[in-house]
């Protein structure tokens, strides 16, 4: 067995994270031993060894935060799952790993027959882009909303879920490389980022009205976004690709209304009901259990392989996520 642990945490993330073995211990009532197949490696992962994220394990840690596993071994007074069954990862830390034990009642059965590496990213990313969709501003079938960081997961997700929800997406990437893969994700309209945005954005909507801007870049990228909005519209920022601080004009809050917000899934994860994890979670695994959600992937990787992975995964130019298989291919 093996796991990727960080006793430290550094500027360079792959410096700072290895592979090296361990052994579980004796399996106590209640608890299942889970073969971890697939985990992927957000931005949240990278900032966790960088020291910059909002919230940070104690070290020693083992990386990843999601994924999806199989049922290798069940403990005494286990009665709700059998080996073989396919579960989602508690959110606890320690995915990037081949095994890991867990709490049976905390598991959530998944459809076994459905493809691990796009249930592997179930946990984050998929109900970051519903939420944002569906908590921030009323929107109806037809609206208009514009997004950066299209090229990225979360902006992936969020351009299929708009389509599902007869919603029309404006997508912003700053790269011109990134348009084609944005536009074959199915979304209306790929931007490149710069100071007209707004002014471009606003024609290709046909003067219609953008009610929600969603930002993950920060910097003077929320700005753009802002430009775009109709009176009385709302930017939601979710990140801060650039490494800088959200800049809006005054004008966008004094003469048009404009207002910004934050949305942090960990935050919704404490104050959302029972009820209503179950509902967007069942909504999320149901769409990507029959394809109709999606996301691309870019590369995989062993766990011996992690400080590749990590590297791939903290570079600037991606077009698909990075998964880590610590038990092999899937």
């Amino acid at each position: 067995m093996k796991k990727a642990q960080y006793e430290q945490r550094g500027p360079v993330p792959q410096d700072v994270i290895q592979a090296v073995e361990f052994q579980t211990p004796p399996l106590a009532a209640g608890q299942v031993l889970i073969e971890v197949l697939a985990s992927p490696i957000n931005p949240s992962d990278v900032l966790t060894l960088t020291g910059e994220y909002g919230l940070l394990p104690p070290l020693p840690a083992v990386g990843g935060n999601e994924g999806v596993g199989r049922i290798a071994e069940v403990g005494p007074e286990v009665t709700n799952l059998k080996p073989g069954q396919t579960v989602l990862l508690p959110i606890q830390g320690g995915a990037w790993a081949t095994h890991m034990v867990a709490p049976a009642k905390h598991l959530i059965a998944l459809p076994d027959d459905a493809d691990p590496k796009q249930l592997a990213m179930i946990t984050i990313n998929p109900p970051t882009a519903l939420l944002m969709l569906s908590d921030i501003v009323e929107l109806q079938p037809g609206d208009w909303v514009i997004q950066n960081a299209a090229n990225s997961a979360v902006g992936t997700y969020l351009i299929q879920l708009a389509k599902l929800r007869g919603l029309r997406t404006i997508n912003v990437v700053r790269r011109e490389s990134a348009v084609e893969a944005v536009r074959a994700a199915g979304a209306d309209v790929v931007l490149v980022d710069g100071e007209d945005l707004g002014k471009r954005a606003r024609g290709a909507a046909n003067k219609a009205p953008i009610k929600l801007g969603i930002d993950a870049v920060g910097g003077l990228a929320t700005q753009h976004i802002a430009q775009s909005l109709a009176e009385g519209g709302v930017v939601v920022n979710y990140g801060a690709m650039s490494g800088e601080a959200c800049q809006i004009s005054p004008a966008s809050f004094v003469f048009r209304d404009v207002s910004l917000r934050g949305f942090w899934l960990s935050r919704w994860f404490q104050t959302a009901t029972p009820a209503r994890r179950a509902e967007v979670f069942g909504e999320v695994t149901k769409l990507i259990a029959t394809g109709k959600l999606q996301a691309r992937v870019q590369a995989t990787y062993g766990l011996d392989q992690i400080k590749e992975a990590v590297t791939a995964a903290a570079a600037g130019e991606r077009d698909g996520k990075i998964l880590v298989l610590p038990n092999g291919p899937v």
